[in-house]
């Protein structure tokens, strides 16, 4: 069940994290439109997940489980690098995560470890749906949040257990534990061809509080 305030929902797991923001679009979502076809698009969606794991059993029973457990496998490779693993450290020569790492271990207090995943001047169909990543130490905890300009939730888990990992590696290389995964979706949205399988796992998954 989310908690919090009225602006950051907050889950425990991935798997109730994306049974919760596929609910918020299919409640609040309206028809429109993207490169790749027409969607129903929610409203902005700002939460935070505490726990992220390939192994979710939420995950497991109602996601897809050929790619979760493809893409956990090749995450125990080391030869096998993220899809954002470029933008991260070798943008125009620059190690992002590392300068990120620098920064924070000389000014702990700083709120300017911010870092962007997208180039100027790139073609616009090749611009990310992740485009920024935020890392603060607050609590004595690192912090990340993940700003996406758009993301299809309908499969959104595939990018937040990588990201988490991302997280996870900053806050060793500072020596602090991980605080909960931040995500703001933009324009929170699942394809119309989708649209059955998604009505399916929700129905599937009752709501918080429900008989």
């Amino acid at each position: 069940m989310p908690a919090g305030g009225a602006d950051v929902r907050r889950w425990e797991t991935c798997g109730q994290a994306w049974i919760g923001v596929l609910r918020h679009v299919w409640a609040a979502g309206e028809a429109g439109m993207e490169e790749t076809g027409p969607i129903i698009e929610g409203p902005p969606a700002l939460f935070e997940i505490a726990s992220l794991s390939w192994e979710d059993p939420i995950l497991l029973e109602h996601g897809d489980r050929a790619r979760l457990v493809r893409r956990a496998q090749e995450r125990t490779r080391r030869t096998v690098r993220g899809r954002y693993w470029p933008r991260l450290h070798d943008v125009q020569g620059h190690d992002q995560i590392r300068w990120v790492v620098d920064l924070l271990r000389a000014r702990p207090w700083t709120t300017s470890a911010w870092i962007s995943l997208t180039i100027p001047g790139e073609p616009a169909e090749g611009l990310p749906c992740l485009t920024a990543l935020s890392f603060r130490i607050h609590g004595y905890r690192l912090i990340m949040t993940a700003m996406f300009r758009a993301q299809n939730v309908h499969r959104g888990y595939l990018a937040y257990i990588p990201l988490r990992e991302v997280e996870v590696g900053v806050a060793e290389e500072l020596g602090l534990p991980p605080g909960p995964l931040r995500v703001f979706v933009d324009v929170p949205h699942v394809h119309v061809s989708d649209a059955e399988r998604v009505a399916s796992v929700l129905a599937a998954v009752p709501e918080p509080n429900a008989a």
